[in-house]
C-alpha cells in the first residue's frame, strides 16, 4: 500500500543543464506524464505482480483525471480523496543524457489531513506500507505502529537537517534517500537514521554511481551496491529512484535478503531510465533474470 505522492509531470527536453538564461528557448515536444513518486511506486510494484493500493488527495481537475486513468490502466487500486488545492504538478527539465532538474509544486495546504475512518481500513489490509513524504502522511504513523505493519519511505534529496523529512526518517522501518542531498555527509546521515530511529536498513541511491546499503547488523560503513548498465539507451531518469524502491520492496516481500533486494532495486532503476516519464516498468521475470550474478 502506498500513501500520497501522485501528480502529473510536465517534461521539457533541453540541450543542457543548467538552462542558459534567455527570454525564449526552443525545445522539443513537451510531454506530460501522470505519476510522481507515490504513483510511480504503486505502478512499479503492480508491474512486478504485487497487489498495489494507493490512497491520496488529488483535485477534481484535468490533471487528476490523468492520474486516475494512468493508475487504472496500470492495475493499481486507487482510492482518492478530493483536495480543494487541486492535483500536484511538477515541471522537469531533462537533458540529452537523461539527467533532470525538477520544479515541484507542493500545493497541499498545511492543515490537510486524511480522515481516520478513510485510511484505517486500508492500513489493516496492508502487508507493507510505503509513505510518500506528504505532510498529511506523517499523521498515519501512530496507527501504522499500533497495527505492527512494516513501513518504508523515500526522503529523496534530504540533507539530513531539514525538519520536514525528519519524522519520516526516524519512524520508518526501511528508509530510502538520494545521496545527492547530503553529499559527502551521506554516510553520517545514514548512521544517524539508524542510531536515532527505528529503521532496520537505510539505502542511499547515487544514480550511475550505484547505491549504498547500511543495516543494523552490517557494521557502521555503508556497503556499496554497483549500478546496473541500462539494457537500452538512457532516455529519462524521471522515476528511476521510484523504480529502485519497487525492485527493493519486491525483494523484501518475496523473502530475499537486503543485498539481493538492493541488486533488484538497481536493475529496476536502470530499466526505468530507458523510457520516457516513468513508462519503462520492469516485470518480475526480466527483473529476476537481469539480477543474476
Amino acid at each position: 500500500m502506498v500513501v500520497g505522492g501522485s501528480g502529473v509531470d510536465t517534461v521539457v527536453r533541453v540541450d543542457s543543464l543548467p538552462v542558459p538564461l534567455a527570454d525564449s528557448v526552443g525545445v522539443g515536444p513537451i510531454r506530460e506524464w501522470p505519476g510522481h513518486t507515490g504513483g510511480n511506486v504503486a505502478l512499479g510494484c503492480r508491474a512486478l505482480g504485487l497487489n498495489a493500493t494507493l490512497i491520496d488527495y488529488i483535485g477534481d481537475d484535468w490533471p487528476g483525471r490523468q492520474v486516475r486513468e494512468q493508475l487504472a490502466s496500470g492495475g493499481v487500486n486507487f482510492e482518492p480523496l478530493i483536495s480543494p488545492a487541486g492535483t500536484r504538478r511538477a515541471v522537469n527539465l531533462v537533458d540529452p543524457a537523461g539527467r533532470r532538474m525538477s520544479f515541484y509544486d507542493a500545493r497541499d495546504p498545511g492543515e490537510l489531513r486524511m480522515p481516520r475512518d478513510f485510511y484505517l481500513p486500508h492500513l489493516r489490509r496492508a502487508r507493507h506500507i510505503h509513505l510518500s513524504i506528504m505532510n498529511f502522511a506523517r499523521f498515519l504513523y501512530d496507527d501504522i505502529e499500533a497495527l505492527g505493519v512494516p513501513v518504508s519511505t523515500d526522503l529523496h534529496d534530504w540533507d539530513g537537517l531539514a525538519d520536514h523529512q525528519k519524522e519520516f526518517a526516524l519512524r520508518s522501518d526501511l528508509v530510502f534517500l538520494s545521496a545527492a542531498g547530503a553529499g559527502e555527509r551521506i554516510a553520517s546521515v545514514m548512521r544517524e537514521i539508524l542510531r536515532d530511529g527505528r529503521a532496520q536498513a537505510v539505502v542511499a541511491t547515487a544514480g550511475a554511481g550505484g547505491s549504498y546499503l547500511l543495516s543494523r547488523d552490517g557494521g557502521s560503513t555503508p556497503r556499496p551496491v554497483p549500478a546496473v548498465v541500462p539494457p537500452a539507451p538512457v532516455v529519462d531518469s524521471n522515476g528511476a529512484g521510484d523504480a529502485y524502491v519497487c525492485g527493493f520492496l519486491y525483494g523484501q516481500l518475496s523473502g530475499r535478503d537486503l543485498e539481493e533486494s538492493a541488486r533488484l532495486g538497481a536493475v529496476a532503476g536502470a530499466h526505468a531510465c530507458t523510457g520516457e516519464g516513468s513508462t519503462a516498468l520492469i516485470g518480475p521475470e526480466e527483473l529476476l533474470s537481469s539480477a543474476v550474478v
